[in-house]
């Protein structure tokens, strides 16, 4: 372990500084804590926002940009091997020293100003004046300033202490990204005159919107293709796409087809709107196209999603997501397709989304996505790898391999393509669900993980719902989702939240806006 200083403002410390103290102390460095009153502490518009979001909104869990008590100044007769300095000051240090930048600037009230304009911040971390990490955090509240800045700075904790693990291991400098760029120019908009010119109007269109139609209410599509697909042409173009029929009442997300014995079968996550948790259901789809029958097929006390379905030494198995439980499980079918057991848990206490399995060169690989102790789960990418399916599951010493909503996030099985590997990908920039590309895995071992930029699919077919996160395949079953903005909401949502009683309206409002 190491020493490391960590430079703190005197006033105005916000929890996600003093997070990081923690998360390093927790990992055994010894950390010692110097306040300082150098750098910008007070922003009382920012606080203003957060306070007034918290109390009329309800925004709970969005704190880390609240002001703290935080850790006393402690001193440390030892000399640091690293010095992290989180007030924005440009002290010189003794020691290396890491600072971060929000959209190249120093204070954190630049991320609040560029999520006020509609922008998303980027983080980037610098040694001694060097770039070192970058990282392109998801948000996913775009009207919600308090929430959307919890996202960045949750990303924020996670850069700095992966970044200080690295440089301590002495493996920073065979990581070195290309820098993320500075935006062309500062927005132009101050934080309070972005707020009330661009947040609240966002705000108040999105909550009148949700009055009336549901918020991502997905659809899935299916086809039965030969030869080249979308993974190969690059486009859902091609032949006509058919929908799984639902009754409103719910929707179906998440589709992995799975053949066998002659039929075709499309797994997905199934959330009713009465429960709003996902199991996970299946629906049979006959040689004509035509469905057979859709049901629940598992289901746990957490939402399941992402039913990734393959068969491998003479058994049939499903690997869904289970990030809600903080356990990734293995199971079984016991009666295919429709009774399934569990079989064993691959890996516990972590929070993984959408793990996806690989087998590549007699080793076994999962890609997903991670919840840091908060923040997005469409954003940091992590890899395990395995001797076999049963594990034991080891994490990759890059882990975090990257930390970027345009491409972190799995959406769907790995694909072969003449040799070459490739891996669908969410890209979160313009939303959640907001696009689908194809990922290159161009190195991959025990010691190093290397992906290609994502090449998007052109979206231009007769699938109506441009905006999809999942693509699958299994022999000629092709299957795709994507989010249907006009599904109407029940009347009563309305009628409530037009009620006479301020507490009932209020609850109402509440319920939409978040």
């Amino acid at each position: 372990m190491a020493c490391i200083d960590l430079i703190l403002p005197e006033k105005g410390l916000r929890r996600w500084q003093a997070t990081i103290v923690d998360r390093l102390r927790v990992t055994g460095h010894d950390v010692a804590v110097i306040r300082t009153g150098s750098g910008s502490t007070s922003l009382p518009t920012l606080d203003l926002i957060l306070a007034l979001e918290g109390r009329l909104l309800s925004s709970r869990r969005c704190d880390l940009a609240t002001v703290v008590e935080g850790p006393a100044a402690l001193a440390s007769p030892r000399a640091a091997e690293l010095a992290i300095d989180l007030t924005g000051a440009s002290a010189n240090r003794v020691a290396p020293t890491l600072a971060i930048a929000f959209d190249g600037s120093r204070c954190v009230s630049t991320a609040a100003r560029v999520l006020a304009n509609g922008g998303l911040p980027d983080l980037s971390l610098s040694l001694d004046g060097e770039p070192v990490a970058t990282a392109a955090p998801m948000v996913d509240s775009r009207v919600l300033l308090s929430r959307g800045l919890d996202d960045i700075l949750a990303r924020a904790i996670t850069l700095v202490v992966t970044t200080a693990e690295r440089f301590v291991e002495g493996r920073l400098a065979a990581i070195v990204p290309k820098p993320i760029a500075a935006p062309a120019a500062p927005p132009r908009r101050g934080l309070a005159s972005a707020y009330l010119s661009s947040t609240l109007p966002r705000l108040v269109k999105r909550a009148a919107r949700r009055l009336c139609y549901r918020d991502h209410h997905w659809r899935v599509g299916y086809r039965f293709v030969d030869g080249p697909g979308v993974a190969e042409t690059g486009t859902l173009g091609g032949g006509a796409w058919s929908m799984l029929p639902e009754d409103g009442q719910r929707f179906y997300a998440d589709p992995f087809p799975f053949a066998w014995d002659g039929r075709h079968f499309i797994f997905v996550e199934e959330l009713p709107y009465a429960t709003g948790k996902g199991v996970i259901s299946v629906a049979e789809i006959d040689a004509n196209g035509h469905v057979i029958g859709t049901g629940p097929v598992l289901e746990e006390p957490h939402h399941l999603s992402y039913p990734q379905v393959f068969a491998r030494d003479g058994e049939i198995w499903m690997l869904p997501e289970g990030g809600a439980g903080n356990s990734l499980i293995l199971y079984r079918a016991e009666d295919f397709p429709r009774r399934w057991t569990r079989h064993r848990t691959l890996i516990e206490g972590e929070d993984l989304f959408d793990a996806t399995l690989l087998d590549r060169d007699g080793k076994l690989w999962l890609f997903a996505t991670q919840r840091d102790h908060g923040g997005s789960a469409s954003d940091t990418l992590v890899v395990f790898h395995a001797e076999s399916l049963e594990g034991p599951w080891m994490p990759h010493p890059m882990n975090p391999i990257l930390i970027d909503r345009s491409r972190a996030r799995p959406g769907g099985a790995v694909v072969e393509i003449d040799g070459r590997i490739f891996l669908p990908v969410q890209n979160g920039t313009q939303c959640y669900g907001g696009g689908l590309g194809l990922s290159e895995i161009i190195h991959l071992d025990a010691a190093m993980v290397t992906m290609a930029p994502p090449v998007g699919i052109d979206i231009r077919s007769d699938w109506p719902y441009p905006h999809i996160h999942t693509l699958n395949r299994a022999g000629r079953l092709e299957t795709i989702d994507g989010i249907d903005e006009s599904v109407p909401r029940p009347r009563s949502i309305c009628r409530i939240a037009m009620a006479p009683d301020p507490a009932v309206a209020a609850t109402a409002a509440r319920t939409v806006l978040t």
